[in-house]
């Protein structure tokens, strides 16, 4: 008989369920776990970096972006101070290949093994990947980041283009849900939740990585969070980037409050149980949410990634910071291993 998040402790199940059997909690379980109240956080969070622990290893995977296309978006992600439609201070500009090899360099010095190559554009127009493909030339040119492991994020893909991206030897490519299916339409109006889908169907077929998240703090209900979760573990990324939201000047959530911290450490440990083979990799809005104190926290409690540096439009904090903290925390990083 299967035992349902309301007839036993849910941690317990948890224990049992996700540490034990390494089967991931569902929709129902999860919506349990981000119930739980304050005072059980320290349980989940020591709960779930056993899980982690267990399936994934002590290894921390460190990545570094950069923004090849700022601003100018198409777009009306009502997160984004990258949309055109928004009076946002963020202006459309764009890095050349010495930069993109510049910024690679700086990536590498952290000890990353991902770069990832990210355009603020509804989907890649010849002309840009035609850039992509020389900026991935000159750095694999270059005999300091010829090994790092290449990723992009260029919005949604036709057959041909996740073709010519596979072909160029990207390794992964990133292409968040952003939230829940049910909440979508609050959060994005010109495109689609499905057309998101098809390009991480795509993706996964061709054999790159996928790479596929959120951002915790749209307005989306306990439910539709547990709802996002549950639709993620459906995608079966090889990585889910949490971000938690930034509430830009000139976007619609400029305004919206910043999740609170205890609620954040929670759908950390919530979303751990949910993804217990997954990459789960802390993003864009952790120094705002959380604070230093909190970060390590989360480190303790499933997250096993980590961005170092700058998150596009917005600051994180020095990346020697995040270094130090997992040397303090005795994680080791994750070594490049590629087969050329």
């Amino acid at each position: 008989m299967t035992v349902t998040a309301d007839q036993t402790d849910i941690l317990a199940l948890a224990r049992e369920q996700v540490l034990d059997g390494g089967i991931g909690l569902d929709r129902s379980q999860i919506e349990a776990v981000l119930r739980l109240p304050d005072e059980r956080t320290p349980q989940l969070l020591e709960l779930a970096h056993e899980v982690r622990m267990r399936w994934c290893g002590p290894e921390v995977e460190v990545e570094g972006i950069v923004s090849l296309k700022t601003g100018g978006c198409p777009e009306d992600c009502h997160f984004c101070s990258q949309s055109g439609r928004f009076l946002s201070p963020v202006r459309a500009v764009r890095l050349d290949i010495p930069g993109l090899v510049a910024a690679a360099r700086q990536t590498v010095v952290t000890g990353a093994t991902e770069f990832c190559i990210v355009a603020a554009v509804r989907g890649p127009d010849a002309g840009l990947l035609a850039q992509v493909r020389a900026g991935i030339e000159a750095i694999r040119a270059d005999p300091m980041t010829a090994e790092v492991n290449i990723a992009c994020s260029l919005g949604m893909l036709t057959q041909d283009q996740v073709d010519e991206l596979v072909e160029m030897g990207v390794h992964r490519y990133n292409h968040n849900l952003e939230t829940a299916r049910s909440h979508f339409t609050e959060v994005v109006t010109t495109h689609t939740w499905e057309e998101r889908r098809e390009t991480l169907r795509m993706v996964g077929a061709a054999g790159m990585e996928v790479c596929c998240g959120g951002i915790i703090g749209m307005g989306e209900t306990v439910q539709q969070r547990a709802e996002f979760a549950a639709e993620l573990s459906e995608v079966d990324p090889d990585e889910v980037p949490l971000n938690f939201l930034i509430p830009n000047p000139g976007t619609p959530f400029q305004d919206y409050p910043v999740v609170e911290g205890t609620e954040a450490l929670r759908t950390v440990g919530a979303f751990r149980l949910a993804l217990p083979r997954t990459i789960l990799r802390f993003a864009g809005g952790r120094e705002l949410t959380f604070g230093d104190l909190g970060a390590e926290q989360g480190m303790l409690g499933g997250v096993n990634a980590i961005i170092v540096g700058n998150y596009l439009t917005n600051l994180g904090r020095p990346a020697q910071q995040d270094l130090d903290m997992l040397e303090e925390l005795r994680m080791p990083i994750k070594a490049l291993n590629r087969t050329l």
